[in-house]
């Protein structure tokens, strides 16, 4: 994105603002990532680069990450999985750790 850097935010693609508003939250280290839908605007290829930096940033870093999505195939880089229907928990798993 770094050719995109004086562009304004409604000249960027959806997934365009999405990755910056991944790298904004990023930048300031925090220890608590909150993320909803983070691919949801991505190609896959990007998608799956920041699902492989988020799931970095959780294990090698130590930080923790929560994360909403409809996308089974994030279940992938989780620790923990709770399903909701109709606003309440339906379902808690805890996964093995990787």
């Amino acid at each position: 994105l770094a050719n995109r850097a004086h562009t304004y935010p409604d000249r960027l693609s959806g997934g365009e603002q999405q990755r910056v508003a991944i790298a904004r939250a990023l930048v300031h280290n925090p220890d608590l990532v909150l993320a909803d839908e983070p691919t949801g605007n991505l190609d896959s290829d990007t998608g799956a680069h920041v699902l492989d930096l988020l799931d970095r940033l959780t294990r090698q870093v130590g930080k923790t990450l929560v994360m909403v999505t409809h996308s089974r195939e994030m279940i992938g880089v989780a620790d923990r999985v709770l399903q909701l229907r109709n606003g309440r928990i339906f379902e808690d798993a805890s996964l093995p750790t990787r």
